[in-house]
């Protein structure tokens, strides 16, 4: 039987990872290894200089094997890899993220980042993510249909699938676009807001402004046209 990792960046406790673990049980024996927090905007990240917490916990998916850990994504995922997946898993799937990992964004997603790991690892990967706000309806509608199509579809050598799945309501869905190139748009634009002082001290909040402008065939471009997006992402070796 196929084993299958699943992690996230948004936290052991979120909606869209029992979902994606529901998904995988359709396709084999599956481990969650997931952080005890919010982890977004992570990137890469691991921490190779202090102890890393892992406990198990009780997950609202049958027959999951799941844990919770103080680690990052990337941590999550090789932790999954090295010793909580028994042999190595089959295959990661990383997500459901929520929001976009787009054009400049995925320099920063820390799902994105834990599929890389998985790469990294030699393991084969998938990275899905949907729109922080709107509906969810074509993810539920086509996420299945795509893991199937995708979970041993080849690879080139540390590269991953990215799935984005558009907020859209599925009467106003326009369909599935392969081979997407990642837009060399910003994607979000950001200053910072002065929210508090405190003498010499003062806090600060970045402000983040979509700026959407994804060329044709690009990733941003299927988000904002209606499209589920599907492409790859290459790590850096």
């Amino acid at each position: 039987m196929r084993k299958i990792l699943v992690s996230n960046d948004d936290g052991i406790d979120s909606e869209a990872l029992v979902r994606l673990a529901s998904l995988a049980k359709r396709f084999g024996e599956v481990w969650v290894v997931a952080p005890c927090r919010q982890f977004s905007s992570m990137s890469h990240a691991a921490n190779f200089w202090e102890p890393m917490e892992v406990w198990p916990v009780d997950f609202p998916v049958e027959g999951v094997h799941a844990y919770a850990t103080t680690g990052t994504p990337s941590d999550c995922v090789s932790f999954g890899i090295t010793t909580a997946v028994p042999g190595r898993p089959d295959v990661v799937f990383c997500g459901i993220n929520k929001g976009y990992n787009v054009a400049s964004g995925i320099q920063y997603s820390a799902t994105v980042g834990a599929a890389l790991e998985a790469a990294n690892q030699n393991v084969h990967a998938i990275a899905f993510s949907e729109s922080h706000e709107g509906s969810h309806e074509v993810t539920d509608r086509y996420i299945e249909s795509l893991a199937a199509e995708l979970i041993d579809k080849p690879l080139g050598d540390n590269e991953i699938w990215n799935v984005n799945f558009p907020g859209c309501a599925l009467d106003e869905f326009k369909g599935v676009r392969y081979g997407c190139t990642i837009s060399q748009g910003t994607f979000f634009t950001g200053s910072y807001k002065e929210i508090s002082r405190d003498g010499d001290r003062i806090k600060y909040r970045v402000e983040l402004v979509p700026d959407w402008k994804g060329e044709e065939g690009s990733d941003l471009a299927a988000v904002i046209e209606n499209c589920i997006s599907v492409g790859k992402v290459m790590n850096f070796r």
